[in-house]
């Protein structure tokens, strides 16, 4: 990926005869990453902060997901925002099948992790029972600063193509868990530890 970031850097000045060369793989996994389409699957207050991460105010059409999709055959990213309860998760299922290869999710607040405040029959204790995880957002509700945070996260790793290959592995999701982002953090870089 060395190729694209470089001239992401520095433009086109620094290469010989305007010529151009990168893996096709890299560049495939360069253009996912800008180009995901979400997914929603809002199911308590985690999805109004994710309504707000939409608005303009945060304007996430600069990483490339201008519109969330309602058809998952659209989506790459599928965006679970809240408590799943059991009769909720075979939909949940239903929805996350019948979205094209590549895909990825992102379990957005404590309750979607893993059931949250909810500890009791009627509610799935962690989405990843059901659908492979990629990134885990924390927080009750999560700020939309930290929901940005793991789109971040999630394209880096899309770009990296470690997904692809951790799912190969483990059979899957990357299960990458993000720390919190303080609201008013904007810019603000944080590291993420994987599990």
């Amino acid at each position: 990926m060395g190729v694209v970031r470089n001239v992401l850097d520095d433009g086109l000045g620094g290469l010989e005869n305007n010529f151009l060369t990168a893996r096709v793989e890299d560049l495939v996994n360069w253009s996912r990453s800008r180009s995901s389409w979400g997914a929603t699957f809002g199911l308590a207050c985690c999805a109004i902060e994710m309504m707000a991460t939409g608005a303009s105010h945060y304007d996430l059409a600069r990483f490339g997901m201008e519109v969330f999709r309602a058809s998952p055959r659209q989506a790459d990213i599928m965006i679970v925002a809240g408590r799943v309860s059991q009769k909720m998760a075979p939909v949940l299922r239903q929805v996350y099948d019948q979205m094209m290869e590549p895909k990825w999710v992102i379990s957005m607040g404590v309750c979607a992790s893993s059931g949250g405040m909810f500890n009791n029959y009627a509610i799935v204790q962690g989405v990843d029972q059901i659908v492979p995880v990629d990134v885990y957002a924390p927080g009750c509700p999560p700020t939309p600063e930290t929901l940005i945070h793991a789109i971040e996260t999630l394209h880096q790793l899309i770009e990296d193509e470690n997904i692809l290959r951790r799912r190969k592995e483990q059979g899957g999701g990357a299960n990458v868990h993000i720390l919190e982002v303080p609201a008013g953090a904007n810019g603000v870089s944080i590291n993420f530890r994987s599990k």
